[in-house]
């Protein structure tokens, strides 16, 4: 009993011995941290007192310097941003190269929705027979189409030969209710473990299906992101978006892969877990870009999305500006309609940190980055006019230029795309960009104002056949 008591002791005379030590350090620490501000302090007050004699104090004075401080500061998130986005989606391709297939193939209904797609939904069924797949079946429904879209929809109705056998593809017709009732309308109807969505005008690669589908073994994956391509090239807009494809969405989402956190799943392309599906609540109707709501209510409950750049769709895109900027002003209103459903995770990042760092992404992108980029634009074009600094407008120019240049060549030699379209970045930043710029702004101030909008249709023109250029491409 005695050495027991002595023992005890002995413990708590050493353990108050440590404390006393790490007290003496936290006080000698203390010391020097008063030391060394009390210092800087004091440099920072000579420096004041030093410079103040020289300084003009004027409203003009310190707006420009205000202007010139942000427009630095604006710089260096720009390259921060880049380089980070390079690095990461570097990060991802490696880790992507070395990773091998499992061999996971369970059945999966692909879900077509279609509204007045006369011109091309047999176009894009025939696509999806052509998958290097064998356990799936298609269903298309019909939102109520007042074209002929349900006649040529019936004739495909059956069971079709494929790449690996006989494909079942069946029919839904329902009232106009929209896209997102359209897709909910075509889950519930299927029995499959996992669905993959996609729009009615966009084509499949043969080996998409295979590609994304092995991702889901992980049981912590929710949703696997596919890789938009256009199909109507060979034109002015519709060869700049596909760069914009490729470099600024395709980009994005391999960083965001890296870290499983990919913000949007595009709506040509889109393979999900049922059960998250089901979590979610579904594809809700009370935004115009349903695709970013389910996604944003995918990662609120903690599933992780995958980006699969061989899972390929092909889309077409706007071929005017004035159907370009139609296009951009619905998804800006949309995604920003997203982000508002989901503001009370925005303010709240103990709830899920994850989830609030991709809606403080998402928010930058749509309301900080292009008002920034549109300011800064304007300064240097006024700056050359006014005061004949013509050189600093050529100088941001090039630079951009340059650093697009370089963030094409790479991306273009990833997805070994077409080299011509690299030279297009040379116009990418000061021209495409800042008019989409200008779009989400103005998109942004409707928004806010609430007025009213409607949903637009892009007019399709059904002059490409894309069988030649799949293959060139994969």
């Amino acid at each position: 009993m005695k050495l027991n008591q002595l023992v005890d002791r002995a413990i708590i005379t050493i353990s108050n011995r440590e404390d006393e030590k790490k007290d003496e350090n936290f006080e000698q620490k203390y010391l020097r941290r008063i030391l060394v501000s009390g210092i800087i302090s004091l440099l920072l007050v000579l420096v004041i007192v030093y410079t103040l004699p020289y300084t003009v104090l004027s409203f003009s004075s310190l707006l420009e310097y205000a202007t010139i401080v942000a427009f630095v500061i604006f710089l260096f998130v720009l390259l921060i941003r880049y380089f980070a986005i390079l690095v990461m989606a570097y990060l991802y391709i490696n880790e992507y190269t070395f990773m091998e297939s499992n061999g996971f193939s369970p059945f999966v209904s692909i879900i077509v929705p279609v509204f007045n797609e006369g011109k091309i939904i047999k176009r894009s069924v025939l696509s999806l027979l052509n998958l290097d797949y064998k356990n799936y079946e298609v269903i298309i429904v019909n939102d109520g189409s007042s074209d002929d879209t349900k006649q040529i929809a019936e004739s495909l109705v059956g069971y079709q030969q494929g790449k690996h056998g006989k494909i079942k593809i069946s029919l839904i017709n329902q009232t106009n209710l929209g896209k997102a009732r359209a897709l909910n309308a075509g889950i519930y109807y299927s029995k499959a473990d996992f669905v993959l969505c996609m729009d009615g005008d966009s084509q499949l690669a043969p080996q998409s299906l295979k590609a994304a589908v092995r991702h889901f073994k992980d049981p912590k994956i929710g949703a696997v992101a596919g890789n938009v391509k256009v199909l109507n090239r060979m034109k002015f807009f519709t060869d700049l978006q596909a760069l914009e494809y490729i470099e600024g969405l395709n980009m994005a989402r391999s960083a965001q892969s890296y870290i499983k956190l990919v913000n949007i799943i595009p709506g040509p392309i889109g393979l999900f877990r049922r059960k998250a599906i089901e979590q979610a609540g579904y594809y809700s109707s009370d935004t115009y870009a349903e695709d970013a709501d389910l996604t944003l209510k995918l990662l609120a409950n903690d599933w992780k999305i995958y980006y699969e750049p061989k899972s390929i769709s092909y889309t077409e895109a706007p071929v005017t500006l004035q159907q370009l900027l139609k296009q951009r002003y619905r998804w800006t209103r949309g995604i920003l309609q997203s982000i508002r459903k989901h503001k009370k995770l925005l303010f709240n990042p103990t709830l899920n940190f994850a989830h609030t760092f991709i809606l403080w992404v998402m928010s930058y992108e749509a309301l900080i980055w292009p008002t920034m980029n549109i300011a800064v634009n304007a300064f240097f074009i006024f700056a050359a006019i006014f005061f004949g600094f013509s050189h600093l407008l050529f100088f941001w120019w090039a630079g951009l230029a340059i650093l697009d240049l370089v963030t094409a060549l790479y991306c273009i030699a990833v997805e070994k795309e077409e080299f011509r379209l690299i030279w297009y970045a040379i116009i990418y930043r000061m021209f495409f960009i800042l008019i989409i710029d200008i779009c989400k702004t103005m998109s942004t101030i409707e928004e806010f104002l609430g007025i009213r909008m409607t949903w637009g249709k892009l007019d399709r023109e059904n002059s490409v056949e894309s069988d030649n250029f799949v293959v060139k491409t994969n």
